[in-house]
Formats: structure tokens, sequence, C-alpha cells
């Protein structure tokens, strides 16, 4: 039998600053969103205090100051880097793996012998943690939902020793009739309310439900979420990650922005980002969203959020041509006399570029255009991002709210840790 599993890192961003600065062990620790915004990693003594992922910095500092709470700005350059030392380590031990997220891979067990796994998953949970510092849960079983369940286990008794392998039906249905039915994987806010609503509130009570029923109130998906409870393996384990269908780049500004020229270069810089993106993975699109919004915790001022799709004439992956349609989107939805916290770009009906034939009447001229994004990409992967962008962005980088950023401990040789002895 085919046996996945799934190694998820604990509280990643905070065990990423601790790796550092050992001194924070034990302490409660928060890392904020883009501008310091709001909570995205918590530690276990944060979570015991009732702190929420997501919850508005502003709603917590009565708590930071109660209790001490070291705050930290997202520091993504040292995460990204720590993620990447942590995937190889995993890659080093089973055939295959699938990175899931930044702080999440699925592991293929194929070929190993069965009696054999328990012991490598703490194997792989003891090596990780000596090899980067970061602490991890292994989840063992015979699907991907399951071995998200397994992993949470991990998370809930120490016992396990950071590694939890269920195989035994049993044991498997033991956990579901205790496992709630919101934390399961691929179950959302909006199913989990409504199977509330029917009588189901853990992932036993779900798997007891008829296939038909199941299918009429959730569609295919809630079935395959259905099937993979009962030990059917219906999520495919994918170890090449498939191209994105949709690229975005939106941030929360420092401070809130009323003039169009600066909101516009903020446009401009996402549109930017994206286009980077797209040819990446050697894609092209058809269709781009521009959308703005006000502070809505700010209930004293006007309030104004809108969006704009602008369809493309030609697929393109042009930052010259993404940003001219981004701004001209911008100058549709923008009101005067509004300030507005947060700006994205979406970009949506992706081809791949080789697949995608050019328009007989575009009149851009597209051989120029890749010439010169080939350009841009070549300087800026060697001379460090935005090193070379359009005019429409502007000299000023863009800045985020980052008052409590640390040290780039691993890619900086400035910041690099000095040991005194």
């Amino acid at each position: 039998m085919k046996l996945i599993g799934l190694a998820d890192c604990n509280n990643f961003y905070v065990s990423c600053e601790r790796v550092f600065n050992p001194s924070l062990c034990g302490k409660p620790v928060v890392v904020l969103s883009n501008n310091d915004g709001c909570v995205i990693s918590r530690s276990n003594e944060v979570k015991a205090l009732g702190v929420k992922m997501g919850q508005p910095l502003f709603e917590i500092k009565e708590l930071i100051h109660k209790h001490d709470i070291k705050v930290y700005s997202t520091n993504f350059t040292l995460y990204g880097d720590m993620s990447a030392r942590v995937m190889e380590t995993l890659k080093s031990f089973v055939p295959a793996t699938e990175v899931y997220s930044i702080d999440e891979a699925f592991l293929d067990f194929t070929g190993i012998n069965e009696e054999l796994i328990p012991d490598i998953g703490r194997t792989i949970a003891h090596t990780v943690r000596k090899h980067t510092g970061i602490p991890v849960s292994i989840g063992i079983s015979k699907t991907k939902t399951l071995a998200k369940i397994a992993s949470k286990l991990c998370k809930k008794y120490p016992k396990l020793q950071n590694s939890c392998f269920m195989y035994d039906d049993r044991d498997i249905n033991k956990v579901l009739k205790t496992f709630p039915i919101n934390d399961v994987w691929g179950i959302g806010r909006r199913y989990a309310k409504m199977l509330n609503e029917n009588g189901v509130y853990t992932a036993f009570e779900f798997t007891n439900l008829s296939p038909e029923w199941v299918r009429k109130r959730m569609s295919i998906v809630g079935l395959k979420t259905w099937k993979e409870l009962k030990g059917e393996a219906c999520v495919e384990f994918a170890e090449i990650i498939e191209d994105k269908q949709q690229i975005c780049t939106s941030r929360s500004f420092a401070s809130n922005i009323g003039d169009f020229e600066e909101l516009c270069k903020s446009v401009a810089y996402f549109a930017s980002s994206c286009a980077e993106k797209l040819r990446k993975q050697r894609s092209v699109c058809g269709s781009l969203t521009v959308f703005i919004l006000t502070n809505f915790h700010r209930a004293d001022m006007p309030q104004h959020h809108q969006s704009v799709v602008i369809p493309l004439e030609n697929h393109t992956d042009s930052t010259i041509e993404l940003i001219r349609h981004a701004c001209s989107g911008l100058l549709k939805i923008y009101r005067k006399g509004y300030l507005y916290k947060k700006a994205g770009v979406i970009l949506s009906d992706i081809t791949p570029k080789a697949e995608t034939p050019a328009s007989l009447f575009c009149e851009t001229d597209t051989i120029k255009h890749d010439k010169i994004m080939r350009v841009m990409d070549e300087i800026n992967m060697s001379y460090g991002r935005a090193s070379i962008v359009t005019a429409a962005q502007g000299v000023d980088r863009f800045k985020a709210n980052q008052e409590h950023l640390s040290a780039k401990y691993t890619t900086d040789w400035n910041d690099i840790l000095k040991v005194k002895v």
C-alpha cells in the first residue's frame, strides 16, 4: 500500500526567529504580516493567550505589554532560505517530495518497508531539527488528508516524538471520532458550517455520510475528501509543481495613500512583480484585474473599495504592457478624496507562452518586448531585484512598514552572526 507523509514545520516563522535568537524559546512570540498589519505566526505561548491567526496588531497591544510578547516583522528573505534548507534535508530521506508551501511538504514513502517507517519518521524529524534548528511534525498515513491529521496529532501529543504513523483502520477511526470536521484539510468554513447544521461535527461522522449525500451537497471536491478520510487516495502526489492559473501581488500600505500618482507607482510595482512571476513559469496572461480599498477598520473615514477587470487583446508577459493596462485600470476606479490602505494586481487567463500564438493584428512589437524583458530579468537576477525598473514604478523602492525586522542571518554577510569567545 502506498503511504504518504506530511512534514509540517511548527510555528515556522516564529521557529526561524528562535533559531538565531535562542532567548526567545519558551517566550511568547508573534510574527506580523506585511506592513506589520496582523499576526501570521504565533508561538504556543501566544496561542494560549487567545491571540488568533490574522488578528490585527492594534487589537493585541495591551496583551503585548502585559505579557511581554516579542514582536517581529515578516522576514521573507530569512524564512525562504530556512525553508529551502528544510526541504533539502527532507529530500534526502524519501524517493520523492512535493513542496506544498513554505513550511509544508508531502513525502512519498513508496518502496520503504512499513515496519521501518515509524523509526524513519522520528529520524527525519530529529535530523531536520539538528541540521536546521526548525522543529517539524511528521504525519504518515494512507492519504494526504490523513497524513495532515497525523501531523496535527504530533503537535498535540509530545510523546509521539514529532512523528505519527496512522496505518491501522481501528487507530484511524479512533482519531477521526474526536477530530473536528472544521480542522480537516479541504473542509472550508462554509462547508463546516453546513455540516454542523446537519449534525456533523467530527471527521468520523462525516465518513458515515453516504457518498451520494456528500457529492450532492459538496460536489466532487467534498467527495474526494470523504474518500481520503476513508483511506482511498484521491489527491495525487505531484513532485513537479504545476504552473499557477492566477498570479496576484497586493500589499497593505504603511500609511494611507490619497494621491493618484503615488498610488499608481504602487500598482505599477505590483504589476511588475506579477509579470516577473509570469515569465518565471514561461506563461502569458490574457486578463488583468486591479483593486483598491480603504481602511475598513477606520469607521470614521469615508470608505471605498472597487476593482476592474481588463481583458487584454493579446496575451502578454511584458512588464511594460501589464503596467500600462494596470495604471489605466486604476484611473477608472480611483476616486479623489479617499485614503487607500491596500491595492493589488491579479493576472488570470494564464496559458503557456510556447502554446499561445501571437495575434496577427497585435500593434505591440512582441519581439522587442521579449528582448527587453530578458535583459531586465538578467540584470535584476545578477544585481538584485528592482535594480532596473520602468519609469512608472519610480526610483524609490516600495517600502513596507517593518519596525520589528530581524537580520538576514543566512543571506547577507553584513548580518552574519558573530560569536565572541
